[in-house]
């Protein structure tokens, strides 16, 4: 199944982990990627930690545990590819269905950051199945 089904198809918890340029980490929880494209994903994101991290350090791990008892879900390595600000870009990818929207503070600047998929795991273990 694809990625992008697969996150379609899920309800769930996502964490997005970053460090900085000294490796200390940081983690937020983060909605479903949007998907550009197979091996190209986004996170709109305030400027914050998380933005900042990556402004020092293009790498982060996302993971996605799915809803219920067990452990299931997915962990993306990604690496930052670049970003936009472009409020109008912005509200076009959030309008898309989507699950799990946070609340935000409507004054916070705010990116569309992209990310290359590097890699994807399963929650536990090291090949999916």
């Amino acid at each position: 199944m694809p990625l992008s089904e697969y996150f379609e198809k899920r309800v769930g918890t996502g964490v997005l982990a970053t460090a900085d340029a000294s490796g200390k980490v940081n983690a937020a929880i983060y909605g479903r990627p949007h998907f550009i494209d197979d091996q190209t994903i986004a996170f709109i994101m305030a400027d914050r930690l998380t933005h900042a991290n990556l402004q020092a350090n293009d790498n982060a791990v996302y993971l996605f545990r799915e809803a219920g008892d067990r452990y299931v879900g997915r962990r993306l390595y990604l690496t930052r590819t670049g970003e936009t600000d472009d409020i109008k870009l912005i509200e076009e990818i959030r309008s898309r269905p989507h699950h799990g929207d946070h609340p935000e503070d409507p004054h916070d600047k705010k990116y569309l950051v992209y990310f290359h998929i590097d890699r994807v795991l399963p929650l536990i273990g090291d090949t999916l199945k």
